[in-house]
């Protein structure tokens, strides 16, 4: 490599010295440079000593050069000649030069921007990754300093290639044998410590290293003794990589040691790296709802603990925050995001006075001088003073966040020990909510940050407002009424009228979104103050929501937070795997959540100013049955919770009590089926209701003498199913109940019972309200009181998997058997029957699938218990059980269990799905077949000969519909299956259709566009 011919201008940027060692080390790399057969030059010297001259003359020239020098011409066109220097040089693999050699990539990769390193780690990787076995330390621990470098640095495109490489070289399994041997060797810390952090990039990276890792019971032992004594902020490190699995993440919560390992490191004790590192761990496991509960189960106090601490590193005489401080100060806030979620952590929070540390982040509070009461003016004063201070802005959007989440998950009757420090903070999210309605595309032009931090301030507004706690409602009513005077008013029209023009934008010329969530959530606020909630509904606010409703419903404009709110982006939940992912309370359509919430707030404040209470206004009865129709496909198609509570919430003003779902409306047929019916609930007038024993057991147990619950029931204290029991024609149990049951009462409780909802007058509600407190109905009584719906609560729904197996065995009418497969001989724990059998109950079947009610009523002999024998396995009948008794079907594992097992395991996972589609065409039954068809669809693409095995299996069980979309998708590898022999398997009908589909597909101009969709396709595994 010469001179560039561009001569001066190129070597502008690089100093004398700097420019002659470039030479040199240029005249150096001359002296091994070979031309290959395509004249291509590559660097080739077996001569240890030009080797050695090489290394130093690249370890000079990389000393000199720095800064802006790094992207000067000729040290870009230099980096190729380097690395093929040193990489021939490692691959080498002589003794004498390794360790230099390995020195100076590393310093190579120390330096090189992040750019110009993407373009060569591939090149990197395969010398670096064989040579982390070395004898010589020296070289292991600069070997993978450099290839972990190269592998954080990586560019998403190149991560298969790399990939493919670090699996030829079986890099996880080598780091694992490091690190096991660690302890009983005489290697340095920094040995155990690169290794761990290597590792950890790898799983960060690829999710199919992580089993090795979590499922290795002696590395995981050896790590905890690790994090016992030193390499504290590698090992946590590579817990937190570990817990990017979710299987992972339940090993690591298993463990006890772990997590007071965590803790621990988590105090003041430690330096800030490690307690960062401890911080980061804790967010991986609190990344779900279960988990993060279930973590703080077992240390809560601790956490809590180690939570103030770190939210508490601030100098007291100093405003300057190091580098160090601000990381651990995000990071503890970053976990404090756990108030999302409500439980125990709450209180304790509380108690270690979150409110004044959060007030001591929004401005230097501690400095300052006040009274321990201030009027709220004053109040008022000392916000605006704190807030324009301008103090740690980055964490102000963190601040709004726990105090919403705090306000929220209140009790009732909560009060803060110290008035101040809530009431200053309620002040200053007032003052920037109302800065952000009276100065938005001020705020937007100049301060982008300060619009995302208005955002989360509007929305603890909104949360402390709508707080179940008296003190924090009412007291930020009051400040944000007289911070929004004199110009409130004029501040609403201009919310109204802009939510009122919203639904006439197009999609390319839609306001920022940002903009339409701010004035969304500040028109619910609006709703909240009484003062400002009659001009609201005078104004026609509930047309208004409405419209917008329906905009969202129809436009498919779907806006999730994460997706506008920077503080919630995270990087790990962009890297998990083997995780069941909840959808957040409000869910992913946030636009039609505030929308309903306002909805709920304006029809309940219209019942309130209008001339009959009992009727919804005119404008209103106009629009109900529209409305209704709308609230309930709501409630039953979405999967947000939060939108399915305020749905129903809004349904409950119209006189629909309850949760309607698609399960729910199944068990409902069973309202009409009498023949089944196995209880009579006899009145004290004599009047008789049929019923089914296993659903009154688990939907509504205090319906029901205790002698004849299900086990592990409990009944209410304060039950209204009382008197004898007694046994009478026609029916297995008669049940006399009080005087002080209703009939119509009653028979509505029933519809909830079954069906999930009712409806009902108020005068039948107020009768509904006693009878569902004394059935100990709670979300009933919660929607017949018309109570707001608590934030995060759980949709119910019906759920009768209980009364599977031995548990229901004392209401089941009806036997399934199984066919013997490899099962044969297998003997049932309830009472010996030969061939694998399930307990169930006629009014579950029935509901579920129209071919079982049809044979039921065609005259199966009368008898205790029916046998049905059904032409499944015994795995396949036990997800159909799971499937009628939840409606939900049960999905094979997922993630890393899944991509861990071979073909054969894949097929055995995936074959009852194929018999269960075959028995849902015999049966009618479209649902379970959709299911099973996403099922296998979904795993069909893991490889090509699962899709040959579950053709093979479809046609033997006579499934044509699956065979077809198995051989398509075995079809665009036909010639080669045909190459490799793997389609002698198949007879020649189904090799026909491999071919035959190969054909179609060559014929077609989309790949997507190849496959057949029965119902529908899903992402594949």
């Amino acid at each position: 490599m010469g001179p560039s011919k561009h001569g001066t201008d190129n070597n502008r940027g690089l100093t004398g010295h700097a420019y002659t060692l470039y030479q040199r080390f240029n005249h150096a790399l001359s002296l091994g440079n070979r031309f290959c057969g395509d004249k291509a030059k590559k660097w080739q010297c077996m001569d240890i000593e030009i080797q050695r001259h090489v290394v130093h003359s690249i370890a000079a020239f990389l000393d000199y050069i720095s800064g802006d020098t790094l992207h000067h011409p000729l040290v870009k066109a230099s980096v190729s000649d380097i690395v093929g220097a040193l990489v021939w040089i490692l691959q080498s693999n002589k003794g004498a030069m390794l360790s230099m050699a390995a020195d100076v990539t590393l310093k190579l990769v120390s330096i090189l921007p992040k750019s110009v390193l993407q373009l060569y780690a591939l090149d990197l990787v395969n010398p670096l990754s064989s040579l982390l076995s070395s004898h010589q330390t020296e070289v292991a621990i600069s070997c993978a300093a450099a290839l972990n470098l190269s592998l954080s640095n990586l560019s998403t495109k190149s991560g298969k290639e790399v990939w493919d490489v670090l699996k030829k070289t079986e890099i996880v399994s080598q780091v694992i044998t490091n690190l096991r041997c660690f302890p009983g060797c005489a290697k340095q810390v920094e040995y155990f410590q690169e290794m761990a952090l290597l590792l950890s990039t790898i799983l960060w990276w690829w999710s199919p290293s992580r089993f090795s890792v979590w499922s290795d019971a002696e590395l995981m032992k050896g790590l905890n003794d690790m994090l016992d004594n030193y390499g504290k902020a590698a090992v946590l490190k590579l817990y937190s990589s570990i817990a990017l699995c979710g299987h992972g993440t339940k090993k690591l919560l298993e463990s006890g040691e772990v997590l007071e390992q965590m803790v621990q490191c988590m105090n003041n004790s430690h330096p800030h790296p490690v307690r960062i590192e401890g911080f980061k761990l804790a967010q991986c496991l609190a990344i779900n709802e279960n988990t993060c509960l279930q973590m703080m189960r077992l240390c809560c106090k601790p956490i809590i603990k180690a939570i103030i601490s770190g939210m508490s590193e601030l100098s007291s005489n100093s405003r300057k925050v190091s580098n160090e401080q601000m990381s651990l100060l995000e990071e503890a806030c970053r976990l404090a995001l756990i108030t999302r979620w409500t439980g125990e952590h709450h209180i304790h929070l509380w108690k270690q006075g979150i409110d004044k540390i959060l007030l001591d982040l929004l401005f230097n509070f501690r400095n300052q001088q006040y009274k321990h009461s201030m009027s709220l003016d004053e109040q008022i004063a000392t916000a605006k003073e704190g807030l324009n201070a301008n103090y740690l802005l980055v964490l102000r959007s963190y601040i709004w966040d726990i105090l919403g989440w705090l306000a929220i998950h209140c009790g009732e009757d909560f009060h803060p020990e110290s008035e101040l420090y809530i009431n200053i903070l309620i002040t200053c999210a007032c003052l920037t909510f109302v800065d952000a309605i009276r100065k938005w595309h001020k705020i937007y032009e100049k301060d982008n940050a300060g619009v995302f931090r208005s955002e989360s301030a509007t929305r603890a507004v909104f949360m402390m407002i709508y707080s179940p706690c008296k003190y924090i409602a009412s007291r930020t009513r009051t400040i944000l009424s007289e911070i929004l005077e004199p110009d409130g008013l004029e501040y609403l029209k201009t919310l109204v009228h802009f939510l009122n023009n919203l639904s006439s934008w197009t999609e390319f010329g839609m306001p920022d979104r940002l903009q339409i969530i701010i004035y969304l959530m500040g028109f619910a606020c609006y709703s909240g103050l009484p003062q400002y909630q009659t001009w609201v509904v005078k104004r026609r606010g509930v047309k208004t929501l409405l419209a917008l409703m329906r905009w969202c419903l129809s436009n498919d404009f779907h806006i999730e937070r994460s997706s506008f709110a920077p503080h919630l982006h995270n990087a790990v939940c962009e890297r998990i795997c083997c995780w069941v992912s909840a959808e957040d309370w409000e869910g992913k359509d946030i636009l039609l959540f505030f929308s309903l919430w306002g909805l709920a707030e304006l029809i309940q404040h219209s019942l309130c100013i209008g001339n009959n209470q009992d009727r919804i206004s005119c404008e209103m009865r106009h629009i109900e049955a529209q409305l209704v129709s709308e609230l309930q496909d709501i409630c039953t198609n979405s999967c947000a919770p939060g939108l399915q509570w305020y749905a129903a919430f809004i349904l409950s003003y119209f006189g629909y009590y309850g949760f309607p779902g698609k399960h729910a409306k199944r068990i409902g047929k069973a309202l009409n089926e009498k023949d089944d019916a196995d209880i009579q609930l006899i009145l004290a007038n004599g009047e008789c209701l049929s019923v089914h024993g296993v659903v009154l057991a688990i939907q509504c147990p205090s319906l029901l003498p205790p002698e004849v619950l299900l086990p592990g029931e409990v009944t209410s204290d304060d039950s209204s199913g009382g008197g004898s029991m007694e046994t009478c024609r026609g029916f297995q149990k008669d049940i006399r109940l009080s005087a002080h049951v209703d009939h119509q009462a009653l028979v509505m409780l029933l519809d909830y019972i079954y069906l999930g909802y009712l409806q009902a007058g108020d005068e039948l509600a107020k009768k509904l309200r006693t009878l569902a407190k004394r059935c100990n109905l709670q979300s009933l009584l919660q929607m017949l009181c018309r109570k707001r719906p608590k934030w995060g609560t759980a949709f119910p729904s019906i759920d009768l998997n209980v009364a599977l197996g031995p548990s229901g065995h004392c209401f089941s009418d009806v036997i399934l058997e199984a066919k013997a497969t490899e099962l044969l001989g297998w003997t049932c724990g309830v009472c010996s029957l030969p061939r694998p059998h399930m307990h169930a109950h006629k009014v579950v079947l029935s509901s579920s699938c129209d071919y079982l009610r049809a044979l039921f009523k065609s005259g199966m002999q009368e008898s205790h218990l029916e046998t049905i024998k059904v032409s499944i396995s015994w795995e396949a009948m036990v997800k159909l059980g799971n499937c009628f008794y939840s409606g939900k079907l049960p999905k094979p594992p997922s993630g890393c269990l899944w991509n861990i097992m071979d073909t054969e395991e894949k097929l055995h996972e995936l074959q009852p799905y194929v018999e269960l589609f075959g028995l849902s065409e015999f049966w009618l039954m479209q649902d379970v077949q959709e299911a099973c068809s996403d099922v296998i669809i979904s795993c069909l693409g893991s490889s090509r000969e699962l899709s040959i095995k579950i053709l093979h299996v479809a046609a033997n069980l006579s499934v044509w519909k699956l065979a077809e979309v198995a051989a398509t998708y075995a079809a665009p590898l036909y010639r080669q299956l045909c190459n490799s022999g793997e389609l002698e398997s198949l007879d020649e009908m189904l090799v026909e259709m491999v071919r035959a589909a190969s054909v179609q597909l060559s014929q077609q101009a989309s790949r997507e566009d190849q496959v057949p969709k029965l119902y529908s396709r899903p992402s594949s595994r």
